[in-house]
């Protein structure tokens, strides 16, 4: 039995070795490979297996790494680490101390660009770009970017920039006539124009391989007429307009049409460059291919049903809460609308949208235009809730501040994936929506400490007229509480006691809760009388709660979920402004997130790792009593 191509290959120079007719079976094993690693360790699979074929074809025809190739996003990455360098790895992906499930500079020389979030290929691409122009390189600079990502305003920014430049920059446009929900807006439907144009594509190629043959004079007049021409049968291409050369559409599965056309726009020395590549997400796997949007995130499955694992489910998930609670509010009030960009499904929208269908906007991967077109609405008298990631908002910061926060507008914003969020990794982590949210005037923040209470922060925002409203709350199961049938608003700025004591204090805004209360078991059971309060709100901060638990308590210790920056320095403004810390026998502590990005691993262990369970208040309590109290409690 003959070993397999894939297994000779270490890196892209060892790929460049082989005769083109050997490529297909290379992006066969290769999609094979890809199945059967994902099936192990979960995470983004059909946009990796749409793209098998446009990877091998890329890191054939160009000198990768020399050659710099960026993904955008990079959920589609993972054939193409396979490819340099990191198959002996790929059954880490995701995992503790593994490879990260985006590309990573840190991680390959191959990863010129590190990627999470979509949109950011292009600005970088030129970038790179230019600075070989300014070191007189010759390298190609090639960005992959899908057609959702398309849809995001920075894109276009960045192509009108390399446009207008002339810079020698190829875009690939990876058009698999989805992202991660539906693409929104005019765009699907301009490329799918642009695909089913056949006429179009055989006049114009004639039109120009007869041009070459001709005088120079002759040929420039003739380029001219083939503009025309192309404005004539298609109307012309938005890319054009941009300043792009435009190249295609073509079959991004078939490597005899991808090959030569890669080497002739590798080989010109034109401006920029866009190649249309028509692909099929999931391409190659049935069950995939049948459910797109379903597998374009699994955790693991069986490769020959396709069927994931599904892990019994102890209580409901945060996101599914948010989504049953907005309907049942949005029964009440006809004025509620949801608002989301590109991630119905990630969100709990895609719940609402199933009975409100008029009342939910998916605005595309347009962060940015979500927050601004919810604060249009909230002026004519609705009430949107802009469902977007915490991690997500932020590119839609200067809006939040803008044409929000400063007109005081009534938006709500349903934060999802608050805090750390495992195998995604520090990219998604929701780290600083408290601390970026907390310092704009106007804005009320809260965090919701279990599923109840993300119901009842829920009913609060819906009723909340008088400015801008945020909550937050993670990724995952809830901690299997009873749930409220209906959502009661809370009163603004005012937290909660869930357990008396007397000398120490701990006040948890968030979802750490829990470990307040085990850490509170354990103190007490050293003969610590301890306090436990739930703050609910960052900002307004309930004053009174945070002044009497730090009058009668020798130790405060405030914790979250978030960066330095946030709820525990508002608190200590808060008893610096009262002179509450004038009292020398008060010790005040502050538990935080440390100041670096936490590489991916399960959440409780990241947290573990950042000190922000139980184990590690205890500790923060006997650092805060000294050495000399510890030995006197410890004995």
């Amino acid at each position: 039995m003959s070993t397999p191509l894939l297994d000779t290959l270490k890196t892209p120079d060892d790929l460049r070795q082989l005769p083109e007719s050997q490529l297909r079976q290379v992006a066969d094993e290769l999609r094979t490979e890809t199945i059967s690693a994902v099936s192990v360790t979960g995470g983004h699979l059909g946009a990796g297996l749409g793209v098998v074929e446009l990877t091998v074809a890329l890191h054939y025809v160009f000198d990768t790494p020399r050659d710099r190739l960026i993904w955008d996003v990079g959920h589609q990455a993972y054939p193409h680490k396979i490819l340099t360098g990191r198959r002996d790895r790929i059954r880490t992906l995701r995992q503790a101390d593994g490879l990260s499930g985006f590309t990573k500079r840190q991680e390959s020389e191959y990863d010129p660009f590190g990627a999470a979030h979509s949109s950011t290929s292009i600005s970088a691409g030129l970038g790179m770009a230019v600075a070989r122009d300014l070191e007189g390189g010759k390298n190609n600079v090639i960005a992959v970017i899908g057609d959702g990502a398309m849809s995001a305003g920075m894109a276009y920014e960045a192509m009108n920039n390399a446009g207008a430049m002339h810079s020698r920059l190829i875009v690939i446009l990876n058009d698999n006539d989805m992202s991660i929900a539906p693409p929104t807006g005019a765009m699907s439907s301009y490329l799918a124009r642009l695909v089913s144009g056949g006429a179009y594509r055989g006049l114009r190629e004639t039109a120009k391989q007869l041009a070459k043959k001709l005088p120079k004079f002759i040929y420039e007049k003739a380029a001219r007429a083939e503009e025309f021409a192309r404005g004539f049968w298609t109307g012309g291409t938005m890319f054009e307009e941009l300043g792009f050369y435009y190249v295609g559409p073509i079959d991004g599965h078939n490597l005899d049409h991808l090959l030569p056309i890669l080497k002739n726009v590798r080989d010109s020395e034109t401006g920029p460059i866009l190649v249309h590549v028509v692909t099929k997400k999931g391409k190659g796997y049935a069950p995939a291919e049948e459910a797109a949007d379903k597998y374009h995130g699994v955790v693991t499955f069986d490769v020959v049903t396709g069927a994931q694992t599904k892990a019994k489910a102890n209580a409901p998930a945060y996101t599914k809460v948010f989504g049953e609670s907005l309907i049942k509010e949005a029964r009440r009030d006809d004025k509620i609308v949801a608002v989301t960009a590109a991630m119905p499904s990630g969100t709990g929208v895609d719940l609402f949208n199933k009975e409100f269908p008029t009342r939910t906007f998916d605005v595309g991967i347009a962060e940015q235009h979500a927050v601004t077109f919810a604060a249009g609405m909230a002026t004519e008298g609705y009430k949107p809730f802009c469902a977007i990631y915490s991690t997500f908002l932020q590119r839609a910061y200067d809006q939040v501040v803008h044409d929000v926060a400063i007109q005081n507008l009534p938006v709500r914003f349903a934060l999802d994936r608050a805090g750390l969020v495992g195998a995604d990794g520090p990219t998604h982590a929701g780290s600083f929506d408290v601390a970026y949210l907390g310092c704009l005037p106007n804005m009320v923040v809260m965090a919701a400490a279990d599923e109840a209470e993300l119901v009842h922060m829920v009913a609060t925002a819906a009723t909340h007229d008088s400015g801008p409203i945020a909550f937050r709350y993670p990724r995952g199961e809830g901690v299997g509480v009873d749930m409220p049938e209906q959502g009661v608003p809370l009163p603004i700025g005012k937290g909660r006691v869930v357990k008396e004591g007397s000398r120490i204090a701990i006040l948890s805004l968030g979802t750490r809760l829990g470990e307040a209360l085990k850490a509170a078991e354990e103190l007490e059971a050293r003969g610590l009388s301890t306090s436990v309060a739930d703050a609910r709100f960052a900002k307004p901060l309930d004053e009174e709660l945070i002044l009497r638990l730090a009058r009668d308590h020798e130790v405060l210790i405030t914790i979250e979920e978030g960066s330095v920056g946030g709820f525990g320095s508002y608190v200590l403004q808060l008893l610096a402004d009262k002179g509450a810390l004038d009292r020398g026998t008060l010790k005040v502590r502050s538990m935080v997130l440390p100041d670096v990005y936490l590489d991916q691993d399960k959440p409780e262990r990241m947290y573990a790792k950042a000190g922000l369970d139980a184990t590690g208040i205890v500790t923060k309590v006997f650092e805060a009593l000294g050495q000399e109290e510890t030995r006197k409690v410890r004995a």
